[in-house]
């Protein structure tokens, strides 16, 4: 290996970990505030892929038939069990909004939409899934014990795969870099799409940092993540939490998708793996740190690259092991509750 494979192999595991590092936080998010370990993640990240490669192919998205049944799905889900003073924002937000989009999107040219306009279009139909699907499958379990919640994730995962199929079908998508720009840094040659994805992931992570240290809603969020009893004592609603929890981890998995599809072919279920080496970063940064989520996320794209050049057979065999010694330290370094009483 001489030093410009070097260079490209260390390029491209950053590239990675960058993306696997906006996934590894949204989990670690999810699971702080709802103690939900969201299985699902990465379905997010294949559904606003490919929607945005239909939008590029001029195809009306299928995605907006499943927002619409989701929408109606959520209002009447708040009819049966939500507060009657809150059906009139429901109505809005689950019925009115998906029926104006889907409105807009029959009538206007999908295809002659510049790339900004339509990975914007993508993240409006894709993000608002979150809350809904919180809405309906989560909410009514919220206080149940993890491996139930962890069990309803599982068969939300495999519901979502299933629906991705139908919709999208079988065949994989790719889709146009957001920059064709080539700099040149001595013998390396940065693509400009791996500049996109870098600046996407900081910009997002201190938008993030912003939001829960500067606003009302990120810090009624901490305290939930703290003390769910004690943010509920202090009028903190936690199904609102939910939602805006659920609301994040969709933008940024849908996000996710629209910087990854230029780099590799995204395939209906292709979320599934690149969720779960998010999950490996989260798990690095024991589902609480959103820094070290971040260095592992970077440590797992990194490892993954240079796999690829040694082994490349067992990439994903390797990666996924890292996952056992930091367990077993974890383990080793914590205090189990037992001992403790």
């Amino acid at each position: 290996m001489d030093a410009e494979i070097f260079a490209l192999l260390g390029q491209d595991g950053v590239t990675n970990g960058a993306i696997y590092a906006l996934l590894a936080l949204a989990l670690v998010l999810v699971f702080a505030v709802t103690r939900i370990i969201f299985i699902p993640q990465g379905e997010f990240l294949a559904w606003g892929a490919l929607t945005m490669a239909a939008l590029e192919a001029g195809h009306y998205p299928g995605t907006v038939w499943l927002l619409l049944a989701a929408g109606a799905l959520t209002f009447a889900t708040d009819l049966v069990g939500g507060p009657r003073r809150q059906l009139g924002r429901s109505a809005l937000w689950n019925l009115a909004y998906p029926l104006v989009l889907a409105g807009l999107l029959w009538v206007m040219p999908l295809q002659v939409l510049p790339q900004l306009a339509k990975g914007l279009v993508a993240l409006l139909i894709v993000v608002p899934l979150g809350p809904m699907i919180y809405r309906v499958a989560f909410q009514p379990v919220a206080e149940a014990p993890v491996l139930v919640l962890l069990i309803v994730a599982v068969a939300l995962h495999l519901l979502m795969v299933g629906v991705g199929l139908l919709i999208f079908g079988p065949e994989g998508s790719r889709t146009q870099a957001f920059s064709d720009a080539q700099i040149e840094l001595g013998s390396l040659m940065v693509g400009g799409h791996t500049l996109v994805v870098l600046a996407a992931s900081v910009l997002l992570i201190v938008a993030l940092y912003l939001y829960f240290d500067r606003t009302l809603g990120g810090k009624a969020l901490r305290a939930t993540a703290i003390n769910r009893n004690g943010a509920r004592l202090m009028g903190i609603s936690p199904a609102l939490a939910g939602r805006q929890t659920f609301f994040f981890a969709a933008l940024i998995g849908t996000l996710s998708g629209l910087l990854v599809a230029p780099l590799t072919t995204v395939y209906y279920d292709s979320g599934f793996l690149i969720g779960l080496k998010g999950f490996v970063a989260a798990i690095i940064g024991g589902l609480a740190s959103y820094p070290l989520a971040a260095g592992g996320a970077v440590l797992v794209g990194l490892l993954e690259s240079f796999s690829s050049f040694w082994a490349s057979a067992f990439k994903d065999v390797i990666v996924f092991t890292l996952i056992i010694p930091v367990l077993m330290w974890r383990s080793l370094t914590s205090h189990h509750v037992e001992e403790e009483e």
